[in-house]
């Protein structure tokens, strides 16, 4: 992660009016956040560099530089007057040389990124630029930071994909207006608008200006209506249409306007977004682009909340576990309107809209008062043209803060990322046939694992076998006891009794096995837990997630997922498990032993084909919800008829399974991780890359404050499994996920 930051920028301020919010210790306060949290040692430090002219030029007229070079000798009373001339503008002597710092800055940012000499950056600049036109200074901007750096990266290193993201509470009009009708540049902005009468009052900030020409649909306004939107507001717009139109888009890099105007306490902003919010934000980015996002400073004048998520948005960056959000609530109705606004007038130009329905034709609003170029004042006024706040106001903003400031833990477990394994586990096979669950896959994911070097990068969790206790939360003492007799019993009678099952084989250590990979995942469980990882993958066998209470099935003994998710709730207290099941068949015993159980949220996405596929069972139809308490809390996701890849399980995650997970607000997230949907598998017959569950494993990531178990369960493709399971490794070790293309879901 590098870090752009100077000085010198402080130095631009208003000298005519000592309380304009647009002040020196925008920056400096961020600095000093970032440093007392050690964020700035961990980065790479980049040298300061200067936009050039040419490169000012890409964006800017030649008569715009040459007012901004005459600022540097202006006396008081012609910054008063270039400021009557300018829509809540100031310069000082030092305005320009902040400004081509600013933007060189963003430039050098955006540079070192392409040429790989860094992942990501957080470019702490000021003044700002997204409202900077092309011949016009605008809304404390000079030039515009973004929109250079952007074009820039078009031209030098002719990249064709470009994303913009916008959060700023000011719409980016001059971010918009350069790359109206390009469509290499996606831009993305989410606003206040109020109908158009919030500041910069123009119409063009409205949901239905898409893009012209060839940029028709590549231009995205989502326009906040009310004041007071929450995390849980601007979470849906991101999921529900950023998220979606981004993985199609399938950007090369991501350039984000940060500003933190929207954050709680800032009074031109008036919105309640919490500052730990922003990590969410940038870590829902961070899976797109290989990792390559360029945050940029944009406004944010409550300089508390300014500076905590400056710094919570660098601590993203970094790679650090996402603060821990409390549950998200239903978005209001306005933004619910705003949202199937934007999916109207979008779902023409991008596939990932195709399972929205036809949406009834919402009238553009008649509000007609906007800025124009005709209306626009003679002169504007210079002195307290901004929002202010009353002391009291002020006074229980910082109180709500400094509590949302303490309510966040930044605590780091020492290690990211602990691995069980035992060789032990091949020892349960089949001895009267070959079998696709069969010990060398273990074996083949874990020797991927030491290829790769994963492995080395991990903290080795010592095997165990599960106590009777532990298993006994789970399955009957019957059950348990009648599978501890098969040590002893003759291949003969091995080979009868397993005929009583659905799809079961056993041998003498077949017992033993499946005793040592439910304690070994209940060590993962524990490791993460106590807090000495981050998270955690159990390679173990067999697996366990069709295992019912009293019997065995589908190639599982003991409910692996099951157990954990117990042992969590006992052993530590937890109130929330969250458990994904993305293997290709449904978990039939897991569900069941959840099924009235509000603590446990259990989601499976599965190959249903209508109940035809194994197991074979309306039971995981997606009518199954749960019962009495546990009503709600049991989700199935069922396939039919095609065969799902990538696409159609992201577009699952982004409508379905991650809103109602950060509803859920889990403390453990436990993944049933079969990887028979892969591309190869000879049972699943599905197509989902390992980039896929990388992604996956990114965006459940976000949970829980990053506290992710995956637990192999199924997969019979040894190369699938091995390249699937180290992806997520890789993935929850902070490599960036692999770039999975555009997607294009199907109809189904």
């Amino acid at each position: 992660t590098g870090f752009l930051y100077d000085e010198l920028m402080l130095q631009h301020q208003c000298e005519f009016d000592e309380k304009y919010p647009e002040c020196p210790d925008r920056i400096r306060l961020p600095y000093e956040r970032c440093k007392e949290l050690g964020l700035i040692d961990r980065c790479v430090k980049i040298p300061t560099r200067y936009a050039t002219e040419d490169q000012l030029l890409l964006q800017h007229t030649q008569d715009l530089l040459h007012t901004a070079q005459a600022t540097t000798s202006y006396s008081l009373d012609e910054q008063k007057q270039f400021s009557a001339a300018n829509d809540s503008v100031y310069v000082n002597k030092k305005t320009y040389e902040c400004a081509l710092a600013a933007c060189g800055c963003t430039i050098e940012g955006v540079e070192q990124i392409i040429k790989e000499k860094i992942r990501n950056c957080f470019v702490m600049v000021r003044p700002p630029g997204h409202h900077a036109m092309e011949d016009e200074f605008c809304g404390y901007c000079m030039f515009n930071n973004v929109a250079i750096a952007t074009k820039y990266a078009l031209e030098e290193f002719q990249l064709q994909r470009i994303l913009i993201v916008d959060w700023d509470v000011h719409h980016g009009q001059g971010t918009q207006r350069m790359f109206y009708d390009d469509p290499r540049v996606l831009y993305f902005s989410i606003h206040r608008y109020e109908h158009g009468e919030f500041w910069p009052n123009l119409r063009e900030s409205d949901y239905d200006y898409i893009g012209t020409g060839k940029g028709k649909g590549y231009n995205i306004n989502v326009p906040l209506n009310k004041t007071g939107m929450t995390d849980s507001d601007y979470l849906a717009i991101l999921q529900q249409i950023l998220l979606p139109v981004a993985y199609e888009f399938c950007p090369q890099l991501i350039i984000v306007s940060s500003g933190y105007d929207a954050v709680i306490g800032c009074p031109e902003g008036e919105m309640n977004v919490s500052p730990a919010a922003y990590a969410h934000f940038i870590h829902m980015l961070n899976c797109l682009a290989d990792g390559r996002v360029c945050v940029v400073l944009e406004g944010g004048y409550c300089l508390k909340s300014l500076a905590e998520g400056c710094a919570l948005s660098l601590r993203a960056l970094l790679g650090d576990p996402c603060p821990f959000l409390p549950s998200t609530h239903e978005p209001c109705d306005s933004v619910v309107e705003s949202i199937l606004n934007v999916i109207k007038v979008l779902k023409p130009y991008w596939t990932c809209f195709i399972g929205q329905g036809d949406l009834e034709e919402v009238e553009v609003c008649e509000y007609d008062e906007f800025s124009t170029e005709e209306n626009r004042p003679k002169e504007f006024e210079i002195m307290g043209n901004y929002p202010t706040q009353s002391a009291e106001v002020i006074s229980t903003y910082e109180q709500k803060i400094a509590d949302l400031i303490a309510e966040v833990k930044l605590n780091m477990a020492p290690h990211r990322t602990c691995l069980v394994f035992d060789a032990d586990m091949r020892s349960h096979k089949n001895i009267f046939m070959n079998h696709p669950e069969r010990p060398d896959r273990i074996s083949s994911i874990y020797n991927f694992h030491v290829e790769t070097k994963l492995l080395q990068r991990c903290l080795r969790v010592q095997s165990r076998e599960a106590t009777l206790d532990e298993l006994a939360t789970i399955h009957s003492i019957d059950y348990i006891n009648d599978l501890k007799l098969t040590r002893e019993m003759s291949d003969f009678e091995l080979r009868n009794l397993q005929t009583k099952f659905n799809s079961i084989y056993l041998c003498k250590k077949s017992y033993e096995c499946a005793l040592l990979s439910a304690g070994s995942v209940l060590n993962v469980v524990n490791t993460v837990l106590s807090g000495k990882s981050q998270n955690g993958v159990a390679i173990v066998r067999p697996p366990g997630h069709h295992a019912e209470v009293d019997r065995c099935m589908g190639f599982c003994y003991f409910n692996n997922v099951a157990v954990a998710a117990e042992y969590a709730k006992q052993q530590f207290g937890l109130k929330r498990v969250l458990i994904v099941d993305w293997d290709v068949h449904h978990g039939n015993g897991t569900q069941h032993q959840f099924y009235d159980d509000p603590s446990v949220l259990f989601i499976s996405l599965h190959r249903f084909d209508n109940g035809f596929f194994y197991p074979t069972s309306a039971d995981g139809d997606y009518f199954n919800v749960g019962t009495g308490d546990g009503e709600g809390f049991n989700i199935n996701i069922p396939w039919n008829h095609n065969r799902m890849g990538d696409s159609e399980y992201i577009a699952a995650f982004h409508h379905i399974i991650m809103p109602i997970a950060l509803e859920f607000a889990p403390e453990l997230v436990l993944v049933s991780a079969g990887f028979d949907s892969a591309h190869g598998d000879p049972l699943g017959g599905y197509n989902v890359m390992p980039a896929g569950y990388g992604h996956m494993t990114h965006m459940l990531s976000q949970l829980a404050n990053g506290k992710v178990v995956v637990i192999l369960e199924g997969g019979y493709n040894l190369n699938s499994i091995s390249v699937s399971m180290a992806t997520c490794t890789s993935v929850l070790l902070g490599d960036p996920c692999p770039n999975i293309g555009p997607p294009e879901p199907c109809n189904r």
